[in-house]
């Protein structure tokens, strides 16, 4: 092949002849043989299913937060589910609740959304409305029940405990027909943590004439005070056991803010979290739960991203952990 003529550009005149090559067999390769998916028999079970997926990108990282997971519980760490109102609106919210009752998962904390489906759900067995529609003529999110009752569990939570915990008192000790469905009304019984974290604007319930600023902060303050006691004990016990797991589903700004802070308040105080894990599921890759969820809390390889919509992820990676406990 004839050399191009550079004489003009005043490129450098390359000699070809002196490409160095190497052999195939000293190449370093990320895709191997062993780490390609199998075609599982019809009728197999779950374990050998996920077993049968290819060992890269999701399947990988849905399989280290399961290791992760059962790793925690095995050695009586934390297990923390945080979730956005989406997780509860894609009918998720039995598969949280076994996880709770299994011991498995032993705190929650959301958005100011999660409580309002949740709430809704519970006493009236059907949430969410058509924003597109609603918002044209002004009625979006003006339900004078569910912004009573969110508002009534704010100035509860103001003066015990925070609002998450009100919330599930208010609605395990009332007669709400479908409470069993309530992640809240779960944690009470359970006695774990629950907690909500508001930015005050961003839910309908703020709308109402009757909302109380002032409760909803302090409700939602003690809230994240709670939340930095349960990352604080996120840490191994000792240096090269397995530490607890946050687990961020379908939040993209409040929750990975709030556990942000959450860990500097933690490690300030002298828990270093040696040991923790991290992982976030979502439908999407965004910015805040990949800083501050994945990459910047946690030392490098113990977060985890997996891309998917919820109603798929939760089934599988909840299936995986309790086949993983039971082996």
């Amino acid at each position: 092949m004839s050399e191009p003529d550079n004489s003009e550009t005043r490129l450098p005149r390359l000699d070809w002849s002196r490409i160095r090559m190497k052999s195939r067999g000293e190449r370093a390769h990320k895709v191997a043989v062993s780490a390609l998916g199998r075609t599982p028999p019809t009728g197999c079970s779950f374990r050998d299913w996920l077993a049968s997926l290819p060992e890269f990108l999701g399947a990988r990282e849905l399989r280290k937060t399961v290791d992760a997971i059962v790793a925690a519980r095995r050695a009586d760490r934390p297990v923390v589910f945080g979730f956005g109102g989406h997780v509860v609106k894609t009918g998720c919210s039995p598969l949280v609740i076994d996880l709770i009752n299994r011991g498995i998962v032993t705190a929650l904390a959301t958005n100011g959304s999660g409580p309002i489906h949740d709430l809704e759900l519970a006493e009236t067995g059907a949430t969410s409305e058509e924003v597109a529609e609603t918002i044209r003529d002004g009625t979006f999110g003006m339900v004078h029940e569910t912004c009573e009752r969110m508002n009534a569990a704010a100035r509860e939570g103001a003066k015990h405990g925070g609002l998450g915990r009100a919330l599930g008192k208010l609605l395990a000790e009332g007669d709400a027909p479908y409470k069993d469905l309530s992640l809240f009304v779960a944690a009470w019984r359970a006695k774990i943590p629950a907690t909500v974290h508001v930015a005050v604007g961003t839910d309908t319930v703020h709308m109402h004439p009757e909302a109380d600023g002032a409760a909803i902060g302090a409700a939602s303050m003690a809230d994240f005070r709670t939340i930095c006691a349960v990352v604080a004990d996120l840490g191994a016990v000792s240096e090269g056991e397995a530490g607890g797991v946050w687990l961020n589903f379908g939040s993209a700004v409040i929750l990975p803010e709030v556990f942000l802070k959450a860990v500097a308040v933690a490690r300030n105080l002298g828990h270093p979290l040696h040991g923790m894990h991290t992982a976030n599921f979502d439908m999407l890759r965004h910015y805040r739960p990949t800083q501050n969820v994945v990459i910047r809390p946690v030392e490098p390889g113990c977060g985890h991203a997996v891309i998917g919509h919820h109603e798929i992820m939760l089934p599988l990676l909840r299936q995986a952990v309790i086949e993983a406990l039971e082996a």
